[in-house]
């Protein structure tokens, strides 16, 4: 009896053992297969996480040359605003140049028909000294023996004849010209007329040649009368 229930003891412990150990292999190869599918799918995700990481790489270094492209972007196009502002200014103070010079011009050009005006107008005034004069020459030559020539620097000279009876072809002389204030001067009278300066000064106010003729002619008579 007792070794009926041994023998089924033993019995049940080998059947145990063998299912126990059949399990154990089981979970063995169970362990192994997990293993192994673990290193593939450890593998493949290193694989992918490499190619991303060199994805991640590749768009950074994309990312930092695009950085440093505006960058050069940015720096040439503040070049090119300075330049522009320097050329700018530079047109402006050409243009500020161009402005004063033409007020300038323009100035001259004003000054320059003033003064061509004024020209005009003395040039004409002294035309019509000179016809006075031709008139008053025509009638004293005649009546007063006098003689009227041109000589050096637009210079008059005034000879008088027929003044002393005993000689009457002798000279009595003098000059006259206008002056750069365009009034009559009366130099180099021969002989020499004390108030020949007189004379000058009432032929300035007076515009009167005719008189300023007839004096000098009796200055030098009463000279050689006295």
């Amino acid at each position: 009896m007792v070794e009926d229930e041994l023998a089924l003891l033993d019995k049940n412990i080998n059947e145990f053992w063998n299912k126990f150990k059949s399990n154990v292999n089981d979970t063995s190869c169970q362990m192994v297969g997990l293993r192994d599918n673990y290193k593939d799918v450890s593998k493949a995700f290193t694989e992918k996480l490499s190619v991303k990481l060199k994805e991640e790489e590749r768009m950074v270094q994309m990312y930092l040359e695009y950085q440093n492209q505006i960058c050069r972007q940015n720096k040439l196009i503040q070049e090119k605003k300075d330049n522009l502002l320097k050329l700018i200014g530079e047109v402006n103070g050409k243009k500020q140049d161009l402005e004063v010079l033409t007020t300038n011009i323009q100035d001259l050009k004003e000054e320059y028909a003033r003064k061509k005006e004024t020209i005009s107008t003395a040039k004409k005034t002294s035309e019509e000294r000179l016809q006075r004069l031709q008139k008053s020459v025509d009638i004293f030559k005649d009546r007063l023996g006098l003689e009227i020539r041109k000589i050096y620097g637009d210079k008059l000279q005034f000879i008088f004849t027929n003044i002393d009876p005993k000689h009457p072809d002798s000279p009595y002389m003098f000059c006259l010209h206008l002056n750069e204030a365009r009034d009559y001067e009366v130099s180099d009278s021969a002989p020499h007329l004390e108030c020949l300066a007189e004379f000058q000064e009432n032929l300035r106010k007076t515009k009167n040649f005719s008189a300023f003729l007839a004096n000098v002619r009796k200055a030098f008579s009463t000279m050689v009368y006295s």
